[in-house]
């Protein structure tokens, strides 16, 4: 998967209607049926819009950290990666969603489920970080 020659596609994108008030996850509250805000998602999930990819996710490595598989990711390729971040990164021509991590002179891919060991580049490889992931959109139905 080549990434950087993937179509950049400029829609306008639609405001989706937001109700006025949170929803809560513990014990119901008295509801309200007005709706009275709307949401962007594209100025929601994208702060450069330039720098601002989207990718599938395969595979459950990430599970523990919330990231599915068929999960679609936005990427930032413009922040830099920071120790903890979530990243796209490349070795050996292999695209991968893994925790970054940073310690001393070393950086390790770690995954977020047991079932997968830490990647450490061996002397020689390359590691290439493309982006850090900045939001995770799943669809539940």
């Amino acid at each position: 998967m080549d990434i950087s020659s993937m179509p950049t596609i400029h829609r306008q994108p639609a405001a989706i209607p937001m109700a006025g008030h949170p929803v809560r996850a513990g014990f119901p509250s008295p509801a309200s049926d007005h709706m009275d805000n709307a949401i962007n998602l594209h100025d929601y999930l994208v702060a450069d819009p330039l720098a601002t990819f989207m990718v599938r996710v395969r595979g459950d490595s990430m599970r523990d950290a919330g990231i599915l598989d068929n999960d679609i990711l936005v990427v930032d390729k413009g922040l830099p990666p920071r120790h903890g971040d979530i990243v796209i990164a490349v070795m050996d021509g292999e695209f991968t969603v893994k925790r970054l991590h940073r310690k001393e002179s070393r950086c390790l891919l770690l995954a977020a489920n047991p079932a997968y060991p830490a990647i450490e580049p061996a002397d020689g490889q390359e590691l290439q970080i493309w982006g850090v992931v900045t939001a995770c959109v799943r669809k539940l139905k």
